[in-house]
Order: C-alpha cells, then sequence, then structure tokens
C-alpha cells in the first residue's frame, strides 16, 4: 500500500500542468523583483513605482520599474509567452521610499491559471490565492 501511495505521489507530480509550473516561477519571480525594486526604494529615498506597459488591447504586457536611478537596471519582460497582469485598483504597484507602502494587489495569468501577489502595505508582496480564472 505504501509504494502505491508512493508511486501515485510521484505521477501526480510528474502530470503537474506545465502553464501552472511557469505561472509559478512567474509569480515567485515578480515577488523578487517588486521587493527588490522597493529595497532600492527605500535605500535611495527615490519614489519608486511598477507599471505595465499595455498594448492596444489594453491587456497586460511588458512591465518597467519607473524612478530607479540608471545604475540599477531590472528586467521588463515576463519569462513566458502569454503571461498577462492586471494591478487591482490602481494604475501603478507604488514601492517606496516609505517603509509602509499601503495594501497593493497584482493578479498574473497564464491560459487559465490565475495567482494573485499581494502585500498589505508592511510585508513583501506574497502569493495570497491561486485558481483558475
Amino acid at each position: 500500500m505504501v509504494l502505491i501511495g508512493l508511486a501515485a505521489g510521484v505521477v501526480s507530480l510528474a502530470l503537474r500542468d506545465p502553464a501552472a509550473s511557469r505561472l509559478d516561477r512567474e509569480a515567485l519571480r515578480l515577488s523578487a523583483l517588486l521587493e527588490a525594486g522597493r529595497a532600492e526604494a527605500r535605500a535611495s529615498g527615490l519614489m519608486v513605482r511598477f507599471e505595465l506597459a499595455s498594448d492596444a488591447n489594453g491587456s497586460g504586457g511588458p512591465f518597467r520599474f519607473i524612478g530607479l536611478p540608471p545604475r540599477i537596471e531590472l528586467p521588463h519582460h515576463w519569462l513566458y509567452e502569454g503571461v498577462t497582469a492586471r494591478i487591482v485598483g490602481a494604475r501603478a504597484l507604488v514601492l517606496g521610499p516609505e517603509p509602509l507602502i499601503g495594501a497593493q494587489r497584482i493578479e498574473l495569468q497564464l491560459g487559465d491559471r490565475r495567482i494573485v501577489l499581494a502585500t498589505d502595505g508592511l510585508g513583501p508582496f506574497k502569493q495570497i490565492e491561486e485558481n483558475p480564472a
């Protein structure tokens, strides 16, 4: 019975949806980038924002960090084709320079998978929910 249980567990991990794995990696990366931008905003005392660039359809596309010193270059594109994002309730995420930035949320989507990253304004951006769209 134990062997059957272990085999079933291994098979279920091996059959994981590749889109879910890609979206998980995208969410972890974005969380780290937002925290890097937030740390730089506090360290430099500059107003830093994270914005989504919209295409003609208005859907989330490439992104950018506004206000970082020129010596700081953070990525400005998604790792995977087809990832979209939406900042909930605002046009941009404010990353600093204040230590308390206010509650903020961003939704990432790839196919029918969705992940929400959020902060309460004091803690880091982290995944708060994941479910099909």
